[in-house]
């Protein structure tokens, strides 16, 4: 709710819901998927955000606004779970599908962190196990390491099992943005949500089929510059 460049986003109207409101749906569409936790921030401009997420039957933890993995540690350890599925608030494009096949990878693999490569920005998940997640938060030190989820882990793969595998797609549009972080992005989810959205989650490839279709919309958000994670994420 307190994004610099998008201020209140996680409530902006798509096709009748608030963005979260599909974060969420779609979160719970993931095969696999045992309990939806909201983890935000504490502070009362959330409350629109927690009463949403309560709403959808989500559980909801509050915890540090800028200790991200501190948040998402603590909201482990009070809810449980082998594996964590990691959903970013501002992804209402995240693929329920994909997200599974990804679990299921994780799962089969004994994955101390897992990603697909191939999916268009915004549509995939991130798996990283519980132990993984509890050794991160123990020995992270660095600011960057505590401000988002998985950095550590990244860091020091010679300590975990890290697996990214190919999920290819055919798709014209190699910097397609299916994320919602700027005024132009959210004009694209605007578009494609009234053109796709009929009361339950579409999939990427409904979206690639119709952004083949009508090319323009692709190009609205193509000059933004994707902020989080640039300190540190590897390049694949």
């Amino acid at each position: 709710m307190k994004s610099t460049r998008l201020p209140g986003k996680s409530m902006r109207d798509l096709a009748g819901k608030p963005l979260i409101a599909h974060v969420v749906e779609r979160t719970q569409a993931i095969v696999g998927v045992d309990i939806v936790v909201l983890a935000t921030s504490e502070g009362a401009e959330n409350h629109p955000i927690i009463a949403c997420a309560e709403s959808m039957g989500a559980a909801v933890f509050t915890g540090s606004e800028n200790n991200v993995l501190e948040r998402y540690f603590m909201a482990a350890e009070r809810f449980g779970g082998d594996y964590i599925v990691r959903v970013t608030g501002d992804n209402p494009f995240t693929d329920p599908w994909h997200g599974a096949r990804t679990l299921e990878h994780a799962v089969q693999s004994g994955a101390d962190l897992c990603s697909p490569l191939g999916l268009p920005l915004g549509t995939a998940v991130e798996i990283f196990s519980r132990k993984a997640l509890e050794r991160a938060y123990l020995e992270s030190t660095e600011p960057h390491q505590k401000e988002h989820v998985s950095p550590y882990i990244k860091e020091h793969e010679e300590l975990f099992t890290v697996v990214r595998y190919n999920e290819p797609l055919p798709c014209s549009f190699p910097r397609l943005r299916l994320t919602v972080d700027t005024e132009d992005d959210y004009r694209v989810a605007d578009i494609l949500y009234s053109a796709l959205y009929r009361g339950g989650p579409f999939s990427t490839e409904d979206v690639l089929r119709y952004i083949e279709k009508n090319p323009e919309v692709a190009e609205i958000n193509i000059d933004v510059v994707q902020r989080s994670m640039k300190h540190y994420e590897k390049q694949s």
